[in-house]
């Protein structure tokens, strides 16, 4: 186990055990970084466990644990055999995961759960190719909202960003925040609110959900707001392949046909939409909070810089040897006519 194995000496605390989950013949390890009331947790994870106990008729089910690893580390605990489900950020790991920022571009049309469904079904045409999650089985994957600038100071042109520090997550986030003269600033997201209150940083890019999620409202009263956002994030959901093989067939083809891929995609991804609702509708009813969108001239200069950007990382993408453009244009095309 080595450095996992010390890792998983430190305190873990389990949340959504219940009595299904003791019950199951399958009870799956799912490892989380986030704080205990992130939708990722009440939505996301214990809808995943709720999908699985639902299609195996209570053979399958999950215990949700904390504290396992830091964020960088979850794929190891998968690989290491330490846990059985987790889920990642890809932004975490510069350099590591190149062909999922196609889905984090800036100009796309569309909500998380949009987002999601098409991140999927690009990835079985075109991504999964690239094979950047070895050694695990990808089993869900989802973006975030649109990523927006939340700040300690008030801003409300792009010219107010120039050197703000911020705190981004990395992936196209990074790419993105350069154009903007943003000085970058990395930490995982459970300690963004001890960044900011302590000065470290003036602003934070996430979703509008995460207001709630880590007391953005507190230490970061501003939001600047591009419509269709700055940027999304990329996440992905990863099991272990020898847990899965270990499954009787019965309930390998159940979890393939009825949660696995698009199914538990499209519910994660409808998970951020609703957190960003509730988020915007706190935001707004706090009185000393403000939302600034930003104007007309403003969102066609930062399309030329997300031009620029897409150019950047459909490039870096092709080196690859995907067809960048194509996947891209596939995305679009899903995203624009999701629901529709």
């Amino acid at each position: 186990m080595n450095k996992i194995g010390t890792l998983l000496a430190s305190t873990m605390l389990a949340v959504g055990f219940s009595a299904t989950a003791m019950a199951a013949d399958i009870n799956l390890t799912i490892s989380s970084w986030l704080p205990p009331s992130h939708p990722i947790n009440t939505e996301m994870l214990e809808g995943l466990v709720d999908m699985m106990e639902e299609a195996t008729d209570g053979k399958v089910s999950g215990e949700i644990k904390l504290g396992l690893a830091p964020p960088p580390a979850q794929m190891d605990l998968i690989l290491d055999g330490a846990a059985d489900i987790t889920i990642i950020f890809n932004g975490y790991q510069p350099g590591r995961f190149v062909g999922t920022k196609l889905i984090e571009l800036p100009g796309y049309e569309g909500n998380a759960e949009a987002a999601s469904v098409a991140y999927w079904q690009v990835h079985e045409k075109y991504l999964a190719q690239l094979d950047e999650f070895k050694g695990t089985k990808v089993i869900a994957l989802n973006t975030h909202g649109p990523g927006q600038i939340h700040s300690n100071k008030p801003v409300s042109t792009l010219e107010d960003l120039q050197g703000l520090k911020t705190r981004l997550g990395g992936g196209v986030s990074a790419d993105v925040g350069a154009e903007l003269g943003l000085i970058g600033i990395q930490v995982p997201a459970p300690k963004v609110y001890e960044t900011l209150s302590s000065g470290a940083a003036d602003a934070v890019a996430m979703n509008m959900g995460e207001r709630i999620s880590f007391k953005l409202n507190e230490v970061a009263k501003n939001v600047y707001e591009m419509p269709g956002g700055f940027y999304r994030g990329a996440f992905a959901v990863l099991m272990s392949e020898e847990a899965f093989d270990a499954m009787p067939d019965d309930v390998k083809t159940a979890l393939e046909e009825k949660v696995f891929g698009e199914p538990a995609s499209k519910m994660m991804g409808a998970a951020w939409d609703k957190s960003d609702a509730q988020a915007r509708e706190a935001t707004m009813a706090a009185g000393d909070n403000n939302i600034v969108t930003a104007s007309a001239e403003d969102q066609a200069k930062f399309a030329e810089m997300a031009a620029r950007v897409r150019t950047k990382v459909l490039a870096e993408i092709s080196g690859l040897g995907i067809d960048a453009d194509a996947a891209h244009e596939m995305v679009s095309s899903a995203m624009a006519s999701y629901g529709k």
